[in-house]
C-alpha cells in the first residue's frame, strides 16, 4: 500500500497543500511512508477516531507541525520524535506531548502522522537543493498560518507558552 502523494508545495492555496501531504497513518506504522530519507514537514494528529488512510486535512486533532532538513530526514525526526514521547531527549515538541501524555501505550494507540517530503540532498550546496531546503522551513511556517487560519491558535504542542516541556 503506497501512502506517498507527490509533493508539491504551493504556498497560499490550501487544496494543494492538503494533497502534498501523505495520506494519515497510525504512528506505529509511520515506517511504512515512503521517502522518509529526504527533508520535509510532518504533521501529527491525535485522534480516539482511526483516520489512518484518510487523506491528509486540516483538522482540530493536529497537535504538532514539525520539519526537518537534518541528514536522516523524516524517519530519523520522527524517530527521535517517538524517543522523546517514550521518556529519552531530543526533540522538544515531543517532551510537552510527553508531559501532558504520560502514558506511552494510550498515546500511541491515538497518534497519526502525515508527511511531505522532499527529495534533495542535504548534504549539498548545489542551489537547487539550497532552495528546496528553504522550501522546507518556508513550508512548515505556511503550514502553521494555514492551521491558524483554520483554528485561530497554533496545534497545541507547537504553542511554547501554553504547553509546557515539564
Amino acid at each position: 500500500m503506497e501512502f506517498y502523494i507527490d509533493c508539491i508545495i504551493v504556498v497560499g492555496d490550501t487544496k494543494d497543500m492538503m494533497t502534498s501531504f501523505s495520506h494519515w497513518i497510525k504512528w506505529t506504522k509511520r515506517n511504512d511512508l515512503l521517502q522518509l530519507q529526504y527533508p520535509g514537514v510532518y504533521a501529527i494528529a491525535l485522534s480516539e477516531k482511526d483516520i489512518s488512510g484518510t487523506p491528509f486535512s486540516w483538522c482540530s486533532e493536529i497537535i504538532y507541525i514539525g520539519m526537518t532538513n537534518a541528514k536522516g530526514g523524516l524517519k530519523s525526526r520522527l524517530g527521535q520524535f517517538e524517543n522523546t514521547i517514550i521518556g529519552k531527549e531530543g526533540h522538544g515538541g515531543a517532551c510537552r506531548v510527553r508531559f501532558k501524555h504520560q502514558d506511552y501505550s494510550k498515546l500511541v494507540s491515538t497518534l497519526y502522522v502525515s508527511v511531505c517530503p522532499r527529495k534533495c540532498n542535504v548534504q549539498s550546496n548545489a542551489p537547487m537543493d539550497l532552495r528546496i531546503m528553504g522550501d522546507v522551513v518556508k513550508f512548515e511556517y505556511e503550514c502553521f498560518a494555514v492551521f491558524v487560519e483554520h483554528f485561530g491558535k497554533l496545534p497545541e504542542f507547537n504553542d511554547k507558552k501554553l504547553s509546557p516541556k515539564k
